[in-house]
């Protein structure tokens, strides 16, 4: 297995899931309560690309056999719930120290 493949995995979930936080609770009223649409362009942007990276390396680390296929499948949609690669990140982190 690889190691720091899967580390790379849990610190893009991580930065994902911050992005979907930032967006739902904090860009989201800018811009339809204090008139900012500008917050959710940037942060928007940033949060689709974190999201487009994060399932590129599920199914990176699936076809490896780095996870196995239930966990790629609950990581995957783990991403579409706020706070869901929070939750996924106790599991990723007991398959990264489970090879080292």
């Amino acid at each position: 297995m690889n190691p720091p493949f899967l580390r790379f995995l849990r610190i893009v979930s991580f930065c994902e899931g911050v992005s979907f936080v930032l967006l739902l609770f904090v860009a989201m009223p800018l811009k339809y309560i204090w008139h900012q649409p500008e917050a959710v362009s940037h942060t928007g942007m940033a949060h689709g690309v974190l999201f487009i990276a994060l399932y590129a390396l599920i199914l990176a680390c699936w076809s490896r056999g780095v996870l196995p296929t239930r966990t790629a499948a609950l990581t995957a949609v783990a991403a579409l719930l706020p706070g869901g690669p929070f939750v996924m990140d106790r599991r990723l982190k007991a398959l990264d120290s489970a090879d080292a």
